[in-house]
Formats: structure tokens, sequence, C-alpha cells
């Protein structure tokens, strides 16, 4: 993206009907100097590129145009920096959260302003309901009287149309306005056609009956939506509600937008952490199983860096702020979730379009079947076949179809953020699904990316814990990354006085007097430099040759250590056909083992970055079509290949700002598994998503056949319309279960 083109959204609060939420894409994308328009259903936001110096031109454009294609919606448009919602949707609200958090605390000391939002809004939800069912109880009543109290004539009509106003006038007047503004294929046009179509044959009851249907079946859609909204925000609801910051009189609870970089803050046990930093103070366990999937807490102590998101367990904790709360860990994961639905899959393509000429072809249908027979078939009545082609209006909705497949799309992506894997977009969970190459990284993708201990030969009488004592007090001195690892794994006190004198000899090793024995400890060129014959080392790691008193007595092997799950991981790969080439700019002898020992089928050593961009090239074009090629790296180094690929996925680390940047799919906690589990996520997805897609047509077929045939009535058609959305949607949120 150029520096000239500027990205702005909207928060289109009401926006509850996926056609619409398609109908307002389309329509502002034909505004004159938007470059892009995406409307993304599951967070209700709008948004728009434009070119930088156009945007207080374009802006009361846009909301203009809002206002014409669908009056009901409220927009907003977002500040910059404005946070995001504690229930992980966007907050819509004319205040900043710094403002409604310091008037909630003033007025209402026990609750936050998050708490305060969610609920008002689960109040007005409520309310919203409430007046809904009224409406259909007080209609159903007035139909009642219409059909079976003993009135005449016209007064049965007037009380037919009045229980017809009561139900549908929101519908009624919603296709007035369409009408006014040139959109007929919408479902209240649809539906007003088709039940005043009824009306004009005189099957008052059931013109009345079916409105009442729709706005019952829109309620339990309106509230399947809602719920699958709400359980996806559910998984993610990770936002920190409040801070303690230290201050002199003790610690006050803010707003975290408000906490600085440099303030100490307070984390009691149960509190979720607010903002990234490193512990000053204090010892605890964390639960990090929102941000990675990890049941099993991990401890922190004094220097340890410590992420928003995380909740601490035990200890009280004091962390000094290392970052604002804009640029936070959680901030990051919520909004990068929130947005994924808006980069499409194209199945949602497909369907778009496929909406946009089945409705227009299916109300065309509808026409001719209402004029044609009539007309060449001797005997007919136009009646008939006006009740018949307004059941082919009624199906004619395509609703089912366009809530359920982004609804299904951000299932996947929530139930995968919850098991610490971001996806950053739809586009690129389906596209896990035609995965057949996957080519890896070695260092920090299939080992741990950092030296330790991983063999200890003894060559005398000396045990494994002898040998790695003595070198461990030999290294003791030592900064070198080897030295570290050898005393990382001895991992007890190391008592200084025992050791008389220390001799540092450059690129050989040390020289080391302890407790009255001279302990030789370094590389080959050590031992030969003093005459010592010594057994070779591997060539998979560097091996530390020890001797006591000039007597060898072993060495100890240094090396990159493979990651506890790599294997299964291949192993999981290879069962689902799928190829693996691993890539590393490691000696040919390092590379080679490490692939021989996990079952990697392809190894390429010794390559710089440019060699393994080369080579990914050549896996690219060797692959057939519809096939994609995941790289999976680090998302440090790897940027050039991560970008190449089809798909990116970069083993994240915590907190790794370049991984979540380079990367289309990030790895929150470096687990090698999480490949595979990413692909059963994916697989899960499109498998609801298809089961929709077929249901959805299935029924929408029969129930059009059968209306051109006079067997469906319209009864049946509102089912076909409505009842399936709602079971579509419902099938969707089965993925948050898996």
């Amino acid at each position: 993206m150029s520096e000239k083109v500027k990205q702005i959204e909207w928060y289109l609060d009401e926006l509850d009907c996926a056609n619409c939420a398609s109908k307002v894409e389309t329509g502002i994308a034909k505004i004159e100097g938007i470059l892009e328009s995406n409307v993304n259903f599951m967070t209700k936001t709008l948004r728009i590129e434009i070119e930088e110096d156009q945007e207080t031109e374009i802006l009361p454009k846009v909301k203009q145009k809002l206002s014409v294609l669908e009056p009901d919606i409220h927009p907003t448009l977002k500040k910059s920096g404005e946070p995001i919602g504690a229930n992980g949707l966007p907050i819509v609200a004319a205040q900043s959260a710094e403002a409604k958090y310091a008037e909630n605390v003033h007025e209402h000391h026990d609750h936050d302003a998050a708490h305060e939002h969610r609920h008002a809004h689960g109040e007005g939800d409520k309310d919203e309901i409430r007046k809904a069912v009224i409406r259909l109880i007080v209609g159903f009543g007035i139909l009642l009287a219409a059909i079976f109290a003993p009135v005449s004539g016209t007064i049965s009509l007037a009380l037919f149309v009045t229980a017809y106003l009561v139900a549908g006038y929101d519908v009624i007047w919603n296709a007035i306005l369409n009408i006014k503004n040139g959109q007929l294929f919408d479902e209240n046009f649809l539906m007003t056609i088709a039940t005043l179509s009824a009306f004009y044959i005189q099957e008052y009851p059931e013109a009345v009956a079916v409105m009442l249907f729709y706005q019952l079946g829109e309620l339990f859609q309106d509230i399947a939506v809602d719920k699958s909204r709400r359980s996806i925000a559910e998984l993610m609801d990770i936002r920190p509600d409040y801070a303690n910051v230290k201050t002199a009189a003790g610690s006050e609870k803010v707003a975290p937008e408000t906490v600085k970089i440099g303030d100490i803050i307070l984390i009691r046990p149960g509190e979720k952490v607010p903002l990234d930093g490193k512990v000053v103070s204090g010892t605890s366990a964390v639960d990090t199983s929102a941000l990675t999937g990890e049941s099993v807490p991990r401890g922190v102590k004094v220097g340890d860096n410590i992420l928003s998101g995380f909740i601490n367990k035990n200890g009280v904790i004091e962390v000094v702020v290392e970052k604002p709360f804009a640029e936070s860990t959680v901030v990051k994961i919520l909004d990068l979730v929130q947005n994924a639905s808006g980069r499409k899959a194209p199945t949602e393509n497909f369907i778009t379009k496929f909406a946009r000429y089945y409705t227009p072809v299916v109300v065309i249908a509808a026409v001719l079947l209402a004029v044609v027979p009539p007309l060449v078939i001797p005997g007919e009545s136009f009646n008939e076949w006006l009740y018949r082609a307004s059941i082919f209006l009624v199906i004619s909705c395509p609703c089912a179809l366009v809530v359920s497949i982004p609804v299904g799309f951000f299932g996947g992506i929530g139930s995968a953020s919850r098991k610490g894997i971001l996806v950053k977009g739809s586009n690129f969970l389906e596209g896990l699904n035609d995965v057949k190459t996957v080519v890896m990284d070695k260092t920090g993708t299939l080992t741990e990316g950092k030296f330790a201990v991983t063999r200890i030969e003894c060559a005398g009488e000396l045990t494994e814990d002898r040998l790695l004592e003595l070198a461990a007090y030999a290294e003791l001195h030592s900064s070198h990354p080897i030295a570290d690892s050898i005393k990382e794994a001895y991992a007890k006190p190391i008592a200084e006085d025992r050791i008389a004198t220390t001799n540092d000899i450059p690129g050989h090793g040390l020289q080391v007097v302890v407790d009255g024995q001279e302990i030789l400890a370094g590389n080959a060129k050590l031992m030969e430099k003093f005459g010592i014959a010594h057994a070779p080392a591997p060539e998979t790691g560097t091996g530390v040759h020890i001797a006591v008193d000039k007597q060898y007595a072993g060495y100890i092997l240094i090396a990159d250590a493979i990651k506890a799950d790599a294997k299964a991981t291949i192993a999981g790969l290879k069962a689902r056909g799928i190829r693996t080439i691993m890539l590393t700019g490691d000696s040919r002898a390092v590379g080679e083992a490490v692939g021989k020992e996990i079952g990697i089928d392809e190894v390429h050593a010794e390559l710089l970055p440019q060699d393994k961009v080369t080579k990914l090239e050549e896996v690219l074009a060797s692959k057939r079509k519809g096939e994609k090629v995941i790289f999976v790296g680090d998302g440090i180094n790897d940027t050039p290949v991560l970008a190449r690929s089809d798909i990116g996925m970069a083993m994240g680390g915590l907190g790794s700002d370049a991984a979540i940047e380079a990367a289309d799919i990030v790895i929150m906690d470096d687990q090698p598994s999480k490949i595979l589990t990413a692909i059963t996520v994916a697989e899960e997805t499109r498998k609801i998503v298809w089961q929709n897609i077929i249901f959805a047509m299935a029924i929408k077929g029969l129930f059009l056949v059968l209306g051109a045939f006079g067997v469906a009535t319209m009864w049946e058609a509102v089912f076909a319309d409505v009842g399936v959305t709602v079971l579509a949607v419902l099938n969707s949120i089965r993925i948050l279960k898996k």
C-alpha cells in the first residue's frame, strides 16, 4: 500500500443481514474515489481505502450512500487508535474508552467501562427481542380474531389488514424505501410483493400468517447470528478491563489505554495482565492459554517478560510497562482476528457473486410463472399461478448462503486463535485444505534455536554427572553460548573458591585448575596442542572435549535440540499425503542428521537466504494447479520466503512483531504440531461451510420445484428461506465446539 492511500473504518450498527452487507460493500465501491470497499458482516464494520487527500470530500459521500443503501444502519466513524471492545468486537460509542471509563469509575465504583458497555448492549438486545415478541403476539391475536370472530366481511378484512401491518410494517416501509432508491431485489421487497399477491387473490389468513412466520424466522435468525458472534467473542475475551497503576498512595485502577511506558502496574491473582512488560517484583504462575492454547501455566520471575492477555494465577507481581496499550500483544491479536474475515475466502466470493445473479433470475422466473401459464394453458387461473409465483419470490432470498458462510469461516478463525494459531484471513484458512507440500526452516522451527547439551560421552572412569560438573567449573567465567549451555545443563551452584587458576587459550578452549586437578575443556585443537589422544565428536553438533590431568575423560556434545513434537508432526503430515522439505543454512551433515531423525522427505542445506527463495521457487514451479505450498519459518530472518510462499506460517513466539507482520498464519507457542492443528481446523471449517451450501441449495431447489407444481404452500416457502438460514447458522457455530 502506498503512503498516500488511507484505510478508514466505519462501525455499522444494526447490520444484521448478510445480503445487506454485500449490498453495502458493492454500493460503496461504486463511489468515485473509493479504491477498495470491504464489509465484515461478523464485526459489523466497513473498511474503505481512499487517497489520503480526498478524505474530507469522500467521507460525507460514504455516509450519504449508507443512508440510501440501508436507512436502518447507523454508521459511526472509527477514530484513530480507538480500542476493540472487551468482548472482542468493536465498541460503537461517541465517547472514547478513557472518557467512558472515567465517567464509569466516578459514578459506579464497582464496574468498569467495558462491563457497562456489555451490560447496556445486552439490555438493548433484550429490549429489541421483547418488542419483537410483543408485536408477534399482538399480530397473532388480531389474526385469530379476524379468522374466528363473528364479524362481517369488511370488518374481517380490516382486522386482517391490521394484523398484517402490525406484523410487517417495517418490512413494507423498507420495501418502499428500496423502491425509491432503485433497489428491488432484497428480502423486504420480495416478501412484500409475495404477501400482497396473497391479499390480491383473497388468501388473507395466509398472507398475514406468512408475514408473522417470516418475522419469527428473522427473529430466530438474528438471535442465532448474535449467538455466533458472542460465542466467537467469548473465545477471544482476552482484552483487559483495567490496570492497577502503582502510585505513592498505593495503587489506582485505570483504563489500560491511559498507562504510559515506564509505569509500574500491580497484577493480583486472578487478574488479566493488561499490558506488555517485564516483571520487577514477585513470582507467580501465569495462564497463557488465551494466547497460546497451552493448558499448563508457566512460571514468571523477576526479569521475565510478560504479555497482555495472560492471566495471573497465584502470586502478586509488579511489572514495568514496556509498550503502550495500542501496541500491546492483546490488541494486535484481537485486531488481527477481528479483521481476518475481511480477507474473504474464494468460497465466500463465489457465493456473493452467485447471490447477485441468483435472486434476479428467480424473480424473473416468478414473473414468467405468473404470466405465461394462464396465457398458454387453457383453463388455468391467473390467481393460482400468481400464488405459485409468490412462493418463488419468498424462496428467492439467498440469506441462508450469505449468512452462514462468513459465520462458518469466522468461527474457524476464532477456534484456531483459541488454540494459539492466528489466521490472517478466511482465504488462508480455506487454502490450508489444498496444501500438498510443507517447506520448513530448521533452526527455531524444527529445533529449539538455541544451544543445549544433547549428549555426554565418558572415556574413562568418570560418570556423566562428574564430567558435566568439571566442564561447568571450567566454563564458569566464559560468556560463550556453548559455555552457557553447559552451565545451564549443570543447573547447580558453582563454588568459585574451588577454582585455583583459569587460563583462556584463544581459539582452543580453557585450562583450569579445580580442586587441585588440571582440567582442559575445549575443541579438538586443544587436545592436539597438549598431545592428548581423543575420540572424534559427531558432526551434528559442537563437541567440548574434557581432559583431567592430561588424561582424556570424554566429550560433551552441544547441539540445537530437536523440538519434542517435530517427529510426530512430520509423521502426521506424511499420513495426510503431504510432502515435507527442509531448508537450512547449517552444514549438510547437521541438516541431514536432523532430517533423518525426524523423517523429512528432502533436505537442502548450506543455503543463504536468497538460496532459500530460489529453492522455494523451484517447489512452487513443480506444484499442480490448485495445490498450495506452505513455508514455515521463524518469522524473523525468513521474511522473503514467507512472503513468496502460497501460505506463510511463522513460529511467532510470544509477542514476535516480526512474525505477526511477515506471515499469513502465526503459531504463537512455536510448536510444529500446530501445523497439523491448523490444517484440521481448516478441514472442519470447509466441511461445515459446504454442508450449509448443499443443504441450503437442496432445500431451496426442492421448494422451488414443489412451488411451481402447486404442491408447496407459502408456509413451506418461508421455512425454505428463514428456517434454513437459522439451521445453517447454528450448524456454522459447531466449529467452536470442536
